[in-house]
């Protein structure tokens, strides 16, 4: 018997996810309670079999958003909600089983262990990633560690982390982007930016085919506009924050001598 948690909930966003999410949300709730999944406009009828699910298991909540909205969207509303519950922190993973739930506890133990950290995964990928997949996201990590003065974001773009709420919502409220699949990244630099320390922490990524029940809303030329955009956006305020970095870096090395 798992005892539920007053200060940290697992946060799964979901948008038309196939047949794994009813699979990785079984998981998530063997490793943690409470999990909530936020269905972010699905058309293709989980919510029905997950709002099922959740009637008979007090530590499963669905929250059914009528129109797509984006993942960050959905992860907002999820965090909106958990901090007006009490809950501090959120570990966010994917619902289409491409996360290992079996994590989960090493996760939220970390995070317990450092609650001022986010704590990062660090995927470690098998045969199944596509190499472009693989290879791109080289590009990501290069100028969000670039933005951030290489404070030590292991992996940009890997949904499966630990998110203090508090200073997460803050740094949405006043931004109006952060709303689809730029959402990670950008979290990741701005409460890099705001001087949450970053914990990495290795996960296996499985990718799934389309005859395993594997989908994907990843599309490379609609998110590379969109990561592009973002990341421009992002050295503008990195070099409006130069100083501040500068001087937050070398104050680090000092106390580290």
């Amino acid at each position: 018997m798992i005892t539920a948690s007053t200060s940290h909930i697992v946060l799964i966003p979901s948008y038309n996810p196939g047949p794994k999410v009813y699979d990785t949300v079984r998981a998530a709730r063997q490793h943690w309670k409470p999990v909530w999944v936020v269905i972010d406009g699905s058309t293709d009828g989980s919510e029905v079999a997950l709002q099922a699910m959740a009637a008979e298991d007090s530590g499963l909540r669905i929250i059914h958003l009528p129109r797509n909205k984006g993942k960050g969207a959905a992860v907002l509303h999820g965090l909106n909600l958990a901090a007006a519950e009490g809950y501090t922190h959120a570990l966010t993973m994917d619902s289409d089983g491409q996360h290992p739930p079996e994590l989960i506890p090493v996760f939220m133990a970390e995070s317990i262990r450092q609650p001022n950290a986010m704590v990062l995964g660090m995927p470690i990928f098998d045969a199944s990633a596509p190499n472009l997949r693989v290879q791109g996201r080289k590009i990501s990590n290069w100028w969000a560690n670039l933005e951030t003065l290489w404070a030590g974001i292991g992996d940009s773009l890997f949904g499966f982390r630990v998110y203090p709420i508090d200073p997460l919502r803050k740094v949405m409220r006043y931004q109006p982007w952060m709303r689809h699949f730029d959402f990670d990244p950008e979290a990741a630099v701005r409460l890099s930016w705001r001087g949450v320390k970053v914990v990495n922490l290795p996960a296996p990524v499985r990718y799934f085919r389309a005859d395993e029940g594997g989908v994907s809303h990843f599309r490379y030329l609609r998110d590379n506009i969109l990561l592009t955009w973002m990341y421009t956006r992002l050295f503008c305020g990195f070099v409006l924050r130069l100083p501040v970095l500068l001087t937050r870096r070398l104050l680090g090395v000092f106390k580290g001598q």
